[in-house]
């Protein structure tokens, strides 16, 4: 019961996060937050994420854009399932935001087919659609490789906060 209710308040905090942010162009906690928990939760990470994914839909419609969205940060939680678990904390520092980054810096990448699929863009159309949007998939890097620099600490700090807190229940 604890860990259900933890993960639907992660889920609405990275909702919140992302509609407080929107005034910056594609810069966000998301891949950060995402990351973090990841880190801690592994596999189970993936229960705040579509939480996100759900509430993100609700809030501004289950239209064409939002359906990327159902594998695109699945994509990123993989790749940090990837990594290994006791990495050393020296490595960590520079693995994590890099891997957040690159996440940011092929969004739209990522995102491509699916628009792709939907709007029956032919591979070149597709192409010209990621290219127009990289100066925002650059912003994305820069932003995702700033808020990464927070995962190390706050994912430290999340353990110790669940271990405080499983000695309570």
């Amino acid at each position: 019961m604890f860990e259900l209710a933890l993960f639907s308040m992660f889920g609405s905090f990275m909702f919140v996060s992302k509609v407080f942010m929107e005034f910056l162009p594609n810069i966000h906690l998301l891949g950060m937050l995402i990351m973090v928990l990841t880190v801690v939760f592994r596999a189970k990470a993936l229960i705040p994420i579509y939480i996100y994914v759900f509430l993100n839909g609700v809030y501004s419609g289950f239209a064409t854009w939002w359906y990327p969205y159902l594998y695109v940060w699945t994509i990123l939680w993989g790749m940090t399932m990837l990594l290994p678990k006791n990495m050393p904390k020296k490595a960590a520092l520079i693995v994590y935001p890099t891997v957040c980054a690159l996440h940011g810096l092929f969004f739209g990448v990522l995102y491509a087919p699916a628009q792709a699929l939907i709007y029956g863009y032919t591979f070149e159309q597709m192409l010209a659609w990621i290219s127009l949007g990289m100066t925002f998939d650059i912003l994305h890097t820069v932003g995702d490789f700033c808020a990464g620099l927070l995962i190390v600490p706050l994912s430290e700090a999340l353990k110790k906060i669940l271990a405080s807190a499983s000695r309570r229940f």
